[in-house]
């Protein structure tokens, strides 16, 4: 066969060639362009679910917060719900105490009556005390403590009590806290500053 006779065919052999390799390098390209764009996808769902989980977590956070802060408002309710009746009680306290105060030492001795119906009135206080204490009630007796204006309400000073000034010196009665909370101030004498005390502690007896 001649040259002039092979040569359409080496021509359809290079076109054929040249399509298969066009093919090649479109699939090629196609599927570089599909793992890119599955690369991208795999990254916008990445990025969906960390933010996601960052919302989920914030969110049971919350949860969590408003559970604690619900079962702090159960327990205070539950300690702070008495106070009103608390404070009643408190005045009967010191009815006893003042009733104990009243009936003179030699009376008890003497009388039967009166020394019955001392020890009656005594065992009424330690109850009501013990019943205080398992409420979480305490009583504020500051005798020899520096004035506490958040505790204390100073009804008078007193001068040449050989104390430091805003010293309490009397108590006219004595306070009460619930749970570490002020029921009812004590009310207090304090010491006055002298006049050699230089400096000294002023108590704002209108405080």
């Amino acid at each position: 066969m001649s040259e002039e006779q092979n040569k359409p065919a080496e021509t359809e052999v290079e076109q054929t060639e040249a399509v298969q390799d066009k093919a090649a390098q479109d699939k090629a390209a196609q599927d570089k362009a599909a793992d890119a764009g599955a690369g991208d996808r795999v990254a916008q769902l990445e990025a969906e679910v960390a933010s996601l989980k960052d919302q989920l977590l914030r969110q049971m956070a919350e949860v969590e917060n408003t559970r604690r802060r619900a079962q702090r408002d159960r327990e205070d309710a539950s300690k702070f719900a008495v106070s009103s009746f608390a404070k009643e009680l408190v005045t009967v306290a010191d009815n006893l105490r003042r009733a104990l105060e009243a009936v003179p030492a030699e009376g008890r001795e003497n009388d039967d009556v009166l020394k019955s119906l001392s020890v009656g009135v005594e065992a009424t206080e330690r109850q009501l005390i013990s019943a205080f204490e398992r409420a979480g009630i305490k009583k504020i007796d500051p005798t020899g403590e520096l004035f506490d204006p958040n505790f204390h309400q100073v009804m008078f000073e007193i001068e040449n009590t050989g104390k430091p000034a805003g010293t309490v010196v009397q108590v006219l009665q004595p306070g009460y806290t619930i749970h570490g909370r002020l029921l009812r101030e004590a009310m207090v004498g304090v010491a006055k500053a002298g006049p050699h005390e230089m400096g000294g502690q002023h108590v704002d007896t209108k405080a």
